[in-house]
């Protein structure tokens, strides 16, 4: 696990947030570091999403601090969110199938050489982060319908990386994966982290979460409900607190 800094790159304390009479989020508290993996999990409307959308400018709390680096900020957007190094890649991925790699990283925001597409500027750069995440895609003129489950979420993280952003948050993205794609997709968390990006990952799957989670935050009924660390938290720890059974204090569970 790689070390983080002491200063949080993003912070969330006493996030609120209702629909009507439904309070989706009531005092939530969050934060990550760079270089720093927190998994946030919880069963079906524990909150989990929404915070997401909060995080990504989506949806705006009701109440509640949020810093960035220490700064107070808010994100009524996802240009303010962008503007502030936060990427987020959502379940539905929101590519392309009819164009290649290239093209969906830079979809809206191509390179240009004088009146040309710079062709060779933007080849260059998809298969520099593809590399760096260790992505197994064998071209970046391959169309995104001819990939893999895996490979389409590595196009979807490897275009938030154009951005270079501080912030990652990565909404399930193992769900519906083979177990040889879940395993390439938890190897690009785990080099977003080695590449000091703080990374926010949300997801039901336990054993991916303990796998590459160097913290995991539970949410339950839109509360936190335990803050452990990753490596050391049994299953069972985790499942007793999403699924109510046992209420765990929030406690410390941060990497110095």
């Amino acid at each position: 696990m790689s070390s983080t800094s002491a200063l949080p790159a993003l912070s969330l304390h006493g996030i609120d947030k209702s629909f009507g009479a439904v309070r989706a989020l009531e005092g939530i508290d969050l934060e990550v570091r760079r270089g720093e993996v927190v998994a946030l999990v919880g069963d079906n409307a524990a909150g989990k999403s929404t915070l997401a959308k909060v995080i990504a400018g989506v949806l705006t709390p009701d109440a509640g601090i949020i810093e960035s680096d220490g700064v107070p900020v808010t994100i009524p957007s996802p240009a303010a969110a962008h503007a502030l190094g936060i990427a987020t890649v959502f379940q539905d991925l929101a590519l392309c199938d009819n164009l290649d790699v290239v093209s969906n990283l830079y979809l809206g925001r191509e390179l240009h050489k004088g009146p040309r597409l710079d062709e060779a500027a933007m080849e260059e750069n998809a298969r520099r982060i593809l590399r760096d995440l260790t992505s197994r895609i064998p071209s970046v003129r391959t169309l995104v319908s001819d990939l893999s489950g895996g490979q389409r979420q590595s196009v979807a993280i490897a275009r938030t990386l154009l951005g270079d952003p501080r912030i990652v948050v990565l909404d399930e993205p193992t769900a519906s994966l083979s177990v040889s794609q879940t395993a390439e997709v938890l190897t690009h968390i785990e080099r977003l982290r080695d590449l000091g990006h703080a990374v926010i990952l949300i997801s039901h799957n336990m054993t991916d979460v303990r796998a590459v989670a160097d913290r995991i935050e539970v949410l339950r009924h839109g509360r936190n409900n335990g803050s452990f660390s990753g490596p050391g938290t049994s299953y069972e720890e985790i499942i007793a607190a999403i699924t109510g059974a046992m209420t765990t204090p929030r406690r410390s569970a941060r990497l110095a």
